[in-house]
């Protein structure tokens, strides 16, 4: 554990992962300082009563008098303030590599352009229910610094990492590093540049060496080409395997040195899609090298149901299910979402847009979409680029285009919220995004 007392630290950001930061560095006896540009500050009461100074609206000069500097994922590294404490030679890291300064436990970090909330949840509840104590933060709600005093030794923590997190770590070091696909996303972020993009997800990898374990997809195409050297490399795959999680015959099978197991019936997990066979099969090679038994690990799987705001099904009215996919905020988890269903149906698209290439999904859309209702600052683009193929109509009311794709359903069809895009231009996350769609689909009326 790394001494702070007495640390002026920066806490770039004051949302849920700044905020903890802050209480976690006053409870270790250094002196956070916290600047959110935004105008309001949800926090400022619980800042007030920890004793820890802040500044809202504005990012002032006292930003810079500090011995490093805290980023939360929502502040762009090319934001001026960092460029600034970069040019002033100012060290900046990012929440779960300053948490990590403090992890007496293991480390299980997921990543990925898509599954990543799904597998960090799958994989605490398997462990948990196979009698490995594990926390679940990070990206998924709960952030690093809120239980990183509480993990113990040979305790384990999942954790859900973004390319925003990882941009800038520095000696964050998981156990088990698990990378289960990386398709465009945030390309705002990156300069348009895939590469950029890819390379801050594989950052995972930077700090591992001999007794830790790289896990990754090798049916994906970028991660197939990588030439990882840092760990032993464990593979995913729904082919046969020399190393790692497979499928052969509708069955999971985990292969290492020579031996193979037979683990459990892909029939017996309740999530379903060929994106959920990964996010298991990742689970399953954690649970693995860890040492649970076979039938533990079958058990665990059999008894998940899904996470919120995930291919969630709401209701059935009148013959038509109402799917929650909020969390759907790139193109690549609309093409899962759309190859997971065999109902016509009637597709909720858009919101603020991160440089999305829509021909992902064009032929998914020709084949299983009877109707695209486009929202969001990106209507415009999605009506032009789907006209041709399906009929696009652009509605300016979240409720109202819930309501009108409800009335234009039939018996058998299903109505999916799959947006591809971010939430920003109309919520305050994929979140409330979510939980809006499902009180309005539960207040429909026969």
């Amino acid at each position: 554990m790394r001494n702070i007392k007495d640390k002026h630290i920066t806490i770039l950001g004051a949302v849920r992962s700044g905020i903890a930061a802050a209480k976690l560095a006053k409870k270790l006896d250094a002196i956070p300082f916290v600047s959110d540009y935004s105008a309001k500050l949800n926090s400022i009461s619980e800042l007030d009563e920890l004793g820890i100074e802040y500044e809202v609206g504005v990012h002032s000069e006292k930003i810079f008098n500090s011995d490093f500097i805290i980023t939360s994922p929502g502040v762009p590294s090319n934001a001026s303030v960092i460029l600034e404490a970069q040019s002033k030679g100012i060290k900046i890291i990012s929440e779960i590599e300053f948490a990590s300064w403090f992890c007496k436990g293991n480390i299980i970090a997921i990543t990925g352009s898509n599954g990543k909330t799904t597998t960090t949840t799958l994989c605490t509840h398997t462990l948990n229910y196979c009698g490995v104590k594990t926390y679940a933060a990070g990206n998924i709600g709960v952030a690093f610094s809120e239980v990183v005093l509480d993990v113990k030794e040979n305790e384990y923590v999942a954790l859900e990492v973004s390319s925003f997190q990882l941009d800038f770590i520095d000696s964050f070091k998981p156990k088990y590093s698990v990378v289960l696909n990386i398709t465009p996303d945030h390309l705002d972020r990156y300069d348009n540049d895939f590469s950029k993009y890819a390379n801050s997800k594989i950052k995972i990898n930077k700090n591992q060496n001999n007794g830790d374990y790289f896990i990754y997809n090798i049916d994906d195409s970028y991660l197939s080409k990588l030439d990882i050297t840092n760990g032993e490399k464990i593979e995913l795959s729904l082919n046969p395997l020399l190393n790692g999680t497979f499928v052969s015959y509708g069955i999971f099978y985990f292969k290492r040195s020579e031996k193979v197991e037979s683990v459990c019936n892909i029939s017996e997990l309740k999530i379903k899609g060929e994106h959920n066979q990964y996010n298991a099969m990742s689970v399953i090679a954690v649970a693995k090298l860890i040492g649970v038994e076979n039938w533990k690990i079958a058990e665990a799987l059999s008894s998940f149901t899904g996470v919120e705001h995930r291919l969630e099904l709401v209701r059935t009215l009148n013959g038509i299910d109402f799917i929650n996919d909020s969390k759907a905020t790139n193109v690549d988890s609309v093409w899962y979402a759309l190859r997971s269903f065999q109902n016509p149906i009637r597709l909720i698209l858009g919101g603020k847009d991160k440089g999305n290439d829509y021909s992902r999904i064009k032929e998914l859309v020709s084949q299983n979409v009877k109707k695209i209702y486009a929202i969001g600052s990106s209507a415009d683009t999605i009506s032009k680029y789907f006209k041709s193929v399906v009929e696009v109509e652009k509605i300016d009311s979240f409720e109202e285009v819930i309501k009108k794709a409800y009335r234009e359903a039939v018996d058998g069809e299903l109505v999916l919220l799959s947006p591809a895009c971010a939430s920003f231009d109309m919520f305050e996350s994929y979140e409330e995004r979510g939980k809006e769609f499902k009180q309005i689909v539960m207040q429909l009326i026969k």
